[in-house]
């Protein structure tokens, strides 16, 4: 289908793209990779009279380490963190999530600051940035916010972010050594959204006691899940079959998924239940290595 007609603006600053937003309110949306939102402005479930797109601001695209953070630019491509030495050597869960992202194709333009702000449920970055306890930066006309992803998605496709303001960055603290982490997720064809994904971040001291874990879970609820209770069942605690076992009970407990042609209720949360088991024993593999 052809999209209604719009307005197309270039702006080459974050001032002048955030002056647009703020000048044409909700009838404006930003444009950055468009994985999201061209395919539902040609189905006509988006139709904003002004695109606004940020792609020809400089500076908005980095992959680097300071600060203590990983800090990821806001026009940061999935190739990109799929090519970058420094993912592949000490960040594996991005690396894993950033691969299972749709194709080739999508990934050389989606971003991951827009697989964040599109606010949905069904993307795979949420639950591994939740597992991760990243951060996201948001510029508007008062300045810069920084808003943890823990409270960052509000409901179905809604997030924190006010509509004059833009993500510019994501910062994930740099994990200490003895961590490891591992996204999984069950899809019906390569590139689908997930019928169930979970992330699992995790930091083990000695004695393969767990120091700190997160985990996350992706397309069983109306917002991505941070699986507290699962977590809280293994900090302090030997990471073996059983306390890994009793987490991932845990986090299927904690699941809300809802019945549709991906599968019933109860099938998704035994998906739930065996990922997280998977993704728990590689976190835990890896943080050995």
């Amino acid at each position: 289908m052809i999209p209604p007609a719009f307005e197309y603006l270039r702006p080459q600053t974050i001032p002048e793209a955030i002056a647009f937003l703020q000048q044409y309110g909700d009838e404006a949306k930003i444009l950055s990779g468009g994985q999201s939102l061209i395919p539902m402005m040609k189905f006509r479930l988006a139709r904003p009279g002004y695109l606004i797109d940020i792609n020809r601001i400089p500076g908005l695209s980095y992959i680097k380490e300071e600060d203590g953070y990983l800090k990821i630019g806001g026009l940061t491509r999935e190739a990109d963190l799929e090519n970058s030495s420094l993912i592949h050597s000490k960040y594996p869960i991005i690396l894993d999530t950033a691969r299972v992202i749709a194709d080739p194709q999508v990934r050389n333009m989606a971003t991951l600051a827009g697989n964040l702000a599109h606010g949905d449920p069904a993307n795979d970055h949420p639950a591994t940035m939740l597992a991760l306890g990243a951060r996201v930066v948001a510029v508007g006309p008062q300045g810069e916010r920084v808003l943890p992803i823990e409270s960052f998605f509000v409901t179905l496709f809604t997030t924190e972010l006010q509509h004059d303001e833009i993500v510019s960055e994501i910062r994930i603290p740099v994990p200490p050594p003895g961590s490891g982490g591992a996204y999984l997720k069950l899809e019906r064809k390569v590139g689908d959204f997930a019928t169930a994904g979970v992330a699992a971040q995790v930091i083990v001291g000695s004695g393969g006691i767990c120091q700190q874990v997160g985990i996350g879970l992706t397309n069983v609820g109306a917002t991505p899940i941070k699986a507290r209770k699962a977590e809280e069942s293994l900090c302090g605690k030997k990471l073996d079959e059983t306390t890994i076992a009793q987490a991932a009970q845990l986090a299927a407990d904690e699941a809300e998924p809802s019945s549709d042609l991906r599968g019933p209720a109860e099938y998704k949360r035994g998906l739930v239940k065996e990922l997280t088991l998977r993704a728990l024993a590689r976190a835990y593999e890896r943080a050995g290595k």
